[in-house]
């Protein structure tokens, strides 16, 4: 099923789990219901049938390499966001590089204005998913509107015999400043939490992932406050969550950079079930971030940031401007 590990004469199954955030990744046809305008072929980035597929080889050729150092299989399922519709992940999933590992794909369209939807792919080697649903995020304007946003994306199912629950999250962004639009991710991270609690009510050793770009760091309110997710792992109650990226966030690591400061937006959090090495199942052993130096921007405004699609109208031929994150499990083989 997957590579095998050996440490100290005990064998281990292992298998990854990631997120990407893959960047504006629309398709080239005008969709009337969602303002994607800025990127057809006569619109302003001119975003041309040529440039929809080099923007899949780019893509492919980095889900393609993740974990692959690991297990030939890489990644065994992967949340992602800023994608237009269904259409766009089959393109990619049909890629050379990726056709042999059959993903399938989870995704429903969300009401956000720009089109942009989350979805998990998987690979039905390792997961069989059981249930799903869009969780809707309420936002509202100043003038008592409402704000349309980003669906979470909620999978159940089983993972390897064992059952999972996934969630794939795009909280609202930090336009008009990171303070003002907080309340709008904490509305986020509370659609999430109130879904962990009834699941965690019933067995607080459920194994649950939240993933996704969160426009938050490991240390914002919306994540170490609502979603209560803590960064040490002896100070994780069971049925609470683990985030294993505040040490390196801390550190000054991130997955996207702006004004020449790093952010750790794509973040991918545990429950308690997955702490313990002393079991049958899956155990969380180390978190990554996939920031090869050909995902690099080497000169410009950009220089040292992640090697982005557009240069604002100018298309600069890269991947995303975000790094993509993964997490790595094991699990003893009798």
């Amino acid at each position: 099923m997957s590579l095998c590990v050996q440490a100290q004469k005990t064998n281990y199954k292992l298998s990854m789990i990631g997120f990407y955030n893959l960047e504006n990744f629309y398709d080239t046809i005008n969709d009337p219901k969602v303002n994607d305008e800025e990127f057809l072929p006569e619109g302003t980035k001119r975003y041309t049938g040529e440039v929809y597929m080099d923007k899949i080889n780019h893509l492919s050729e980095v889900l393609s390499q993740i974990g692959t150092d690991k297990s030939p299989d890489g990644l065994a399922m992967f949340g992602c966001a800023e994608i237009e519709n269904e259409t766009v992940l089959k393109d990619l999933a049909h890629q050379p590089s990726l056709i042999r590992r059959n993903y399938q794909i989870v995704h429903y369209d969300s009401p956000d204005e720009r089109g942009v939807d989350v979805a998990l792919l998987y690979n039905p080697k390792y997961f069989t998913p059981k249930f799903s649903e869009p969780l809707n995020v309420m936002l509202y304007n100043p003038d008592s509107t409402i704000r349309k946003t980003r669906d979470v994306l909620y999978v159940y199912g089983m993972f390897a015999g064992e059952p999972l629950h996934v969630f794939v999250n795009h909280w609202p962004s930090r336009r008009g400043g990171e303070e003002a639009s907080a309340p709008g991710r904490a509305s986020a991270a509370r659609v999430c939490k109130h879904k962990i609690d009834s699941i965690t009510a019933i067995n607080p050793d459920a194994k649950i992932i939240v993933m996704g770009d969160l426009n938050d760091d490991p240390v914002s309110p919306s994540v170490a406050v609502v979603l209560g997710a803590k960064g040490d792992k002896d100070k994780v109650e069971k049925g609470g969550m683990y985030n294993p990226w505040v040490n390196m966030y801390k550190q000054g690591i991130g997955t996207l950079a702006y004004n020449d400061s790093w952010n750790l937006f794509d973040q991918i959090m545990i429950s308690s079930g997955f702490l313990n090495k002393d079991q049958s199942g899956f155990f969380f052993q180390d978190a990554k971030i996939f920031n090869k130096p050909w995902m690099v921007q080497t000169d410009g405004r950009y220089k040292g940031y992640p090697k982005r699609t557009y240069d604002f109208d100018n298309y600069a031929g890269g991947y995303s401007d975000h790094f993509p994150t993964y997490l790595i499990f094991l699990k003893k083989v009798e």
